[in-house]
Formats: C-alpha cells, sequence, structure tokens
C-alpha cells in the first residue's frame, strides 16, 4: 500500500479490496453452481441406453433360467453322487463279507453250501447292478448339469459381445456429449474473460474500481479453474497446446506492452524538466520516492545523498530549495517541510 496515502485512505482503500474480494467469491460461488450444472442441459448417458433392450431382456432371462437349472441340476447331481457312494459301500461291504464266506467255504469243503453260494453271488451282482445304475444316473446329471453350463455361459458370451459393441457407441456419444458440455462451458468463461480483459485495460483505476477487480478475479477464477480442468485431453496435446496458445497470448501482451512503456518513457524524458513533474501525480511521485526510485524514470536513486538533486539517469529534478527559507527539499512536495511555504508552481 502506498506510503503517499493518508491514513484514513489506507484504510479506506483496504476496506474497498475487502469489497472487492467478498463481491469476486459471490460471483465466483453463483458461477460454480452455474458451470457444475451445464452437464445436466445434456441426457445423462448409461451403456444400456445403447443395449438392444429386447434381446439384452431375453438373454438375462436365459441366463436367470440357466442358473435356476444348473442349480436344480447341481443339487440333482448331489443326490445322485450321493446314491452312488452310498451303492458302492454296500457292494464294497457285500464283496468283502463273500470273499471271508468264500475262504471258510473253501476250507471246510461242505457241498450243502452250493446253494448259498449261488444266493450270495446273485446278492453281490444287485449290489454291483445296483452300483453301475447310481453311477448311471450321476453321469446323467453331470452331463445335464454341463448343458446348464454351457446354456449360461453362451449366454453370458452373448451379453458381453453386445455390451462391448454397445461400449464403443456409448464412449463415442460420451465424448461427444463431454465436448458439446465444454462448448458450453467455453461459451460463457470467454465473454467473461473478454470483459475482464476490457475492464482490466480500460477501468482498473476507475471510481468503481472494486468491483472491477471483483470481476476480473472471477472472471479469471472461472478461466483457470472451472474451464481449464475440463479441456478435452486427448492424450495430453490439447492441455499443452491450449498453454501455449494462452502463453503465446499472454507473452505477446507483456512485449508489446513493455515496448509501449518505454517509448512513452522515452517520450517523457524528452519533455522539459517542468512539463514532466506537472505530468506526474503527486501521489505516484511520493510513492517511488519512498522506493528510491526516480519518479520519472523509475531507475534506483541514492536519495540519501544530499549531493544529489538531479536523477543522474533521466535529468529530472528531485530536490530544490524552499524559496521562503531556502531550505532543500523535494522538488515534488506542494509545501517546505521546514517552514510550510507552498512550493512554487
Amino acid at each position: 500500500m502506498s506510503k503517499a496515502l493518508r491514513w484514513s485512505e489506507r484504510w479506506f482503500r483496504f476496506g474497498l479490496w475487502i469489497v472487492a474480494v467478498v463481491f469476486a467469491s459471490f460471483l465466483i460461488g453463483l458461477g460454480g453452481n452455474i458451470v457444475e450444472n451445464l452437464p445436466r442441459v445434456e441426457q445423462r448417458l448409461t451403456l444400456d441406453s445403447f443395449l438392444d433392450q429386447a434381446a439384452a431382456e431375453r438373454l438375462r432371462s436365459e441366463i436367470e433360467a440357466a442358473q435356476q437349472a444348473r442349480q436344480t441340476a447341481q443339487d440333482a447331481h448331489d443326490q445322485a453322487q450321493l446314491k452312488l457312494n452310498i451303492a458302492r459301500s454296500d457292494a464294497s461291504t457285500a464283496r468283502d463279507t463273500f470273499n471271508n464266506w468264500l475262504a471258510t467255504r473253501r476250507a471246510t469243503q461242505r457241498a450243502e453250501q452250493d446253494q448259498e453260494l449261488i444266493a450270495r453271488t446273485g446278492e453281490l451282482d444287485a449290489l454291483k447292478a445296483a452300483e453301475r445304475q447310481a453311477l448311471a444316473a450321476v453321469q446323467t446329471q453331470q452331463q445335464a448339469l454341463l448343458d446348464q453350463q454351457q446354456a449360461e455361459s453362451r449366454a453370458r458370451q452373448a451379453l458381453s459381445d453386445m455390451r462391448e459393441a454397445a461400449g464403443e457407441r456409448y464412449h463415442d456419444e460420451l465424448r461427444g456429449q463431454e465436448l458439446r458440455v465444454f462448448g458450453y462451458r467455453l461459451a460463457l468463461t470467454l465473454p467473461l474473460l473478454a470483459v475482464a480483459g476490457w475492464l482490466f485495460a480500460k477501468q482498473r483505476k476507475s471510481t468503481w474500481w472494486p468491483f472491477v477487480w471483483g470481476f476480473i478475479y472471477f472472471a479469471l477464477f472461472a478461466f483457470f479453474v472451472e474451464l481449464v480442468p475440463y479441456i478435452p485431453s486427448y492424450g495430453g496435446w490439447v492441455r499443452y497446446v491450449v498453454g501455449i496458445v494462452l502463453t503465446v497470448l499472454v507473452g505477446r501482451y507483456a512485449i508489446i506492452a513493455l515496448n509501449r512503456y518505454l517509448e512513452r518513457q522515452k517520450q517523457a524524458e524528452a519533455l522539459p524538466d517542468v512539463e514532466r513533474r506537472k505530468e506526474l501525480s503527486y501521489d505516484v511521485a511520493l510513492a517511488r520516492l519512498g522506493k528510491k526510485v526516480c519518479p520519472g524514470c523509475e531507475r534506483a536513486v541514492d536519495l540519501t545523498n544530499t549531493a544529489i538533486d538531479y536523477c543522474p539517469h533521466c535529468g529530472i529534478c528531485l530536490f530544490d530549495h524552499c524559496t521562503a527559507c531556502n531550505e532543500r527539499k523535494s522538488a515534488f512536495a506542494r509545501f517546505c517541510h521546514a517552514c510550510g511555504a507552498a512550493a512554487r508552481s
């Protein structure tokens, strides 16, 4: 804050900067809500929107039916497997019993046991037949289970292929929608940035400067925070190109502004000393002197050296003497600091 300003004016300016920041914060909040809600102008896209709903529903029904049939087949297979295990256990037990009995018969060689041998052999054959029948039932259920698993797999694969084909269309449309929404954001923020540029160039020192600077901050925030993150990437090259363009534009403006400033300084330094000091604002001159630079050319000058009355760079008068008391004083002061006499014009 300039040391040339009055104490009250400093605080007034500080309060006006607070007004500018508060004004910008409310604009940023409003702009953020608008930018955030811009995607709602487009229909919300989902992958299912690009599917053949009738075919997809049919495949889902097939998958659900196949799942139920697979579960039924799995239950039947488990029951058949349990029966097969029981049949194998019975046949194994009967075989062990028969082998023991047969060993005893061979030892005794009793002829009356021939009928029992035939009966036991028949029982063993019956158990083996039951075991084979249980095994056949298990194999049948295994085949049914495999059929249902394959049917479910085919339906899932068909649905997956359909979703993959729909996914390509979905991503293409989503990319197009993102570009359209970005276009909406761009159409909203670019005019704000253009207005902010005009205000910065023409109105930043006007009476209403707090609102001007508040709007400028808002426009910069809307562009660099609300817009830049939504710039399509396309591998990153779009953002790099945008960064290059912005850098070139800002750099070009800075170069032109610098050249204009140097040209104005050159023209000003060619004017007579009295005219140059008249064109300098009192507050600007005191502010530059407070920074220990020449008010005319803004180059560093040793103001503590009492032997220096003129700028060694541009020749403008920095110190003169009071016409009333002959005290050395600043050439830009309106009154003498020693006697209070008005400075000569």
